[in-house]
């Protein structure tokens, strides 16, 4: 297929042609921390089970309040099984998280009596259930608590912990393989003789944003325009890796061979090319159920596209919704556009006065190799391909990055 003429969303190509495999594992809850839940995570009872006391005090009957004096007939440490039934005129002595004992209904705490002996004289009533926490008020049995697809954080843990979780079923992270081809870059720490050469950032980059989105990631070696080379490295990751990002060679010039290794693997076309920019010459197969993603070589671009193309897919791998989540933005300046093409262009995102706002000092204008655009919590502006320039004050659609407000 080729879509350069064809205006659609990457999430729709994905839906409509790649029958994505979701596989799954059981791991220790203690190492789940950042993995996508594989099953929803539900309440296999109410929580607390019985009333509890909320703090140190007394069980006591409310009726009894006017009274003004209770008997102390037990006590109740917090661990402790249900004990003396509380009747008429007494009270046993609560500490926080004990079981309320049978018959009381309200808790009065240890600053609001006096205490002589076995005698317990009220000061300062309280409100009738006072300091009770309610069964179920945590959460009732049955309860979805976490949804299937949830990235698993600290408070996921700590629930699951709760629930008495011991291992917990996770997406397997999808294996990826990042592949930078080109004779003039070179490896981290490689160091540059030449002013024709270029420290490579693609690899690394990509390696860290596919992390970031949950993948394992094998960097492979930097091959330079060697047609066999690529191949070579090309076939072998697609032996245990279900990606492979490669950026690089799939342009017009006379050594960008990975177009042309791709289509001897006889792979079925996704994307032959976008009317996008940057990256309209993007191309992404599948080769049996394993998938390619051949970036282009400048380090924005690259990226740009791994965020508009290659993430979806990454979401869906592991349970999640692959649909990008834009929102609407409020436009701080005027904006010219700049091509044809639906632009990507790296912009500010902010909040201004309740309202999400975007504007584009300090982004630097040039070719697709400014990689700096993407820093300061960098948002991409999405302009379609039949939109004029825009103006001051118009709604824009933003696709957020690592933006903060979103965690």
């Amino acid at each position: 297929m080729n879509f350069k003429d064809f205006d659609t969303t990457i999430e729709d190509l994905i839906s409509a042609t790649c029958n994505v495999a979701t596989n799954i594992e059981s791991i220790l809850l203690t190492e789940s921390l950042g993995r996508v839940l594989a099953r929803d995570i539900v309440a296999k009872e109410n929580s607390p089970a019985h009333l509890t006391s909320e703090m140190d005090g007394y069980a006591f009957r409310y009726k009894d309040q006017e009274k003004g004096l209770l008997k102390l007939c037990d006590r109740l440490p917090a661990g402790s099984d249900l004990s003396t039934k509380v009747d008429e005129g007494t009270c046993v002595k609560t500490f926080t998280g004990s079981l309320m004992s049978e018959g009381s209904d309200t808790l009065i705490p240890i600053e609001n009596v006096e205490v002589n002996n076995d005698e317990v004289k009220i000061i300062t009533p309280v409100k009738q259930g006072f300091a009770i926490r309610a069964i179920g008020e945590n959460y009732k049995e049955n309860e979805v608590l976490i949804k299937k697809g949830t990235t698993i954080g600290y408070a996921q843990i700590g629930v699951m912990a709760e629930l008495g979780e011991v291992n917990v079923a996770v997406f397997e992270k999808p294996r990826i393989a990042v592949l930078a081809t080109g004779s003039e870059i070179l490896e981290i720490g490689e160091p540059k003789i030449s002013p024709a050469k270029i420290r490579s950032s693609n690899h690394v980059t990509l390696q860290a944003l596919m992390m970031q989105h949950g993948a394992s990631v094998s960097r492979l070696p930097i091959v330079k325009d060697e047609k066999e080379e690529i191949k070579k490295s090309i076939t072998n990751a697609l032996k245990n890796h279900d990606i492979i990002i490669t950026t690089g060679g799939v342009s017009v010039g006379d050594f960008d061979f990975v177009k042309e290794i791709i289509k001897g693997l006889e792979p079925e076309y996704i994307v032959d090319g976008a009317f996008v920019k940057p990256g309209r010459h993007i191309k992404i197969v599948k080769v049996g159920q394993k998938f390619i993603f051949a970036l282009p070589g400048f380090p924005y671009s690259s990226t740009v596209m791994a965020c508009v193309y290659v993430l979806p897919l990454l979401r869906a791998m592991q349970g999640k919704e692959p649909k990008s989540k834009y929102i609407e933005a409020r436009l701080l300046e005027d904006y010219p556009k700049r091509s044809k093409f639906t632009e990507f262009t790296a912009c500010n995102l902010k909040i201004i006065d309740g309202q999400f706002c975007v504007d584009l000092e300090g982004k630097r204008l040039g070719s697709s190799a400014i990689l700096t655009n993407m820093l300061d919590n960098a948002a991409l502006l999405r302009i379609e391909k039949d939109t004029c320039n825009l103006k001051k004050g118009e709604k824009v659609r933003i696709l957020p990055i690592d933006f903060k407000f979103f965690g």
